[in-house]
């Protein structure tokens, strides 16, 4: 721990449930590498258990899509101003954006601007859409902070300072997790088959992913009966968002909600459908048969559809610079192909390849993120040292 009287003052704005995990865990690090420092910015519950009093809600910035982002902008714009002139104001040796790069690439700027040094953690996915965003990154952002192994190299290309730190999730999930465990642990049947649905941790995506995933489930119950559905929901007001359209569409379903434990759950299941998102990455290193599918609004799908230059949308394809696991999209968002890509997935003769390369990814994302994350945050805080 670094010996010293000073306190070091670090904002940090995360803008939904992941950005507030990793944020979580950058703090304890700090915490850990720096004896007096204090926390300003915007978080979720798990950076205020860390020490952050966050200045707007978080909740206010999990926005997601270009069209539904139009809807709350008014209050997004007045958020980001009252933080800008707080942080502004209280001057703290390093800014770091937690995702979020919409939200948080323009106040870095306005920061940066002003003589504070400025970090992104995780990489926008400016190598996937919209590249030329890479000119802007740049008038942002002093270092960025990536997660991924392929992102470094595009920075580099364009000489923009960036550190591939390796993945949080990796780290914290075990590189085992045995099935029989996470549902003694749950109290779950150990025999019957279990279908974890995850929708998704925003009201938008549970709104336009859940109807079809429960159709698909109740199909899936026909086709197998006595087969359970279980779904961890981040929130109480998600939980009933989704019981109330389970009730619409298919009650009659084996339906268990959880409060959280969305890993756990996963760990239990024999097979997952997601929507994709972080999650597809944590169901990746929990190495379990899944499906994986997005729908956005239509204004969104048409106008990010001309930009996306990535072959994959899903994390563990990506990953694989193959498609391992299957990815439906848009219109493919149907309870027939959901349901037969799941059986698919489920009765695949090639599980142990693909559980070897998913313990091959897990491997090559174990740097002990958090760690790295903070060394790099406070080398750029206490120096001009140039990476």
């Amino acid at each position: 721990m670094t010996d010293t009287s000073s306190v070091l003052r670090v904002a940090l704005i995360a803008g939904e449930h992941s950005g507030d995990l990793l944020g979580a865990g950058l703090m304890r690090a700090l915490k850990q590498q720096h004896a007096a420092i204090e926390f300003v910015g915007v978080g979720g519950p798990l950076m205020a258990a860390e020490g952050l009093q966050s200045l707007v809600p978080m909740e206010d910035l999990a926005v997601m899509g270009l069209a539904e982002v139009l809807g709350s902008l008014r209050k997004l714009l007045a958020h980001r101003k009252y933080i800008v002139q707080t942080l502004l104001a209280d001057r703290p040796a390093v800014f770091i954006g937690i995702d979020a790069p919409d939200f948080n690439l323009p106040i870095a700027k306005r920061l940066k601007a002003q003589g504070i040094k400025t970090m992104h953690y995780v990489s926008p996915s400016v190598w996937a859409w919209r590249q030329g965003r890479i000119k802007g990154i740049k008038q942002s952002v002093d270092h960025v902070l990536c997660l991924l192994p392929f992102e470094k190299a595009f920075y580099d290309q364009h000489d923009l300072p960036a550190t591939f730190v390796g993945h949080p999730l990796a780290d914290s999930i075990p590189m085992e997790w045995q099935q029989t465990s996470a549902r003694k642990q749950l109290e779950l049947d150990p025999q019957q088959t279990i279908i974890a649905l995850l929708p998704g941790s925003r009201g938008g995506e549970i709104a336009r992913m859940g109807p079809s995933f429960l159709q698909a489930a109740a199909l899936y119950q026909q086709r197998h009966p006595g087969t359970q559905f279980i779904s961890p929901m981040i929130s109480t007001a998600r939980a009933e968002q989704f019981r109330a359209l389970q009730q619409q569409i298919a009650p009659d379903l084996d339906l268990l909600l959880m409060d959280g434990k969305s890993r756990e759950v996963m760990a239990a299941a024999d097979g997952l459908l997601l929507t994709s998102g972080t999650v597809t990455l944590e169901a990746m290193l929990i190495k379990r048969p899944m499906v994986v599918a997005y729908r956005f609004n239509w204004l969104s799908y048409h106008i990010i559809k001309r930009m996306f230059k990535a072959p994959f949308f899903s994390l563990p394809n990506l990953l694989a610079k193959r498609e391992v696991v299957p990815e439906l999209l848009q219109q493919a968002v149907t309870p027939a192909n959901l349901v037969q890509a799941l059986e698919t997935q489920m009765g695949s003769t090639h599980a142990a390849e693909q559980y070897q390369l998913f313990s091959d990814i897990h491997k090559s994302l174990q740097k002990d993120a958090d760690a790295i994350a903070a060394k790099v945050a406070l080398t750029l805080a206490q120096s001009d040292f140039q990476f």
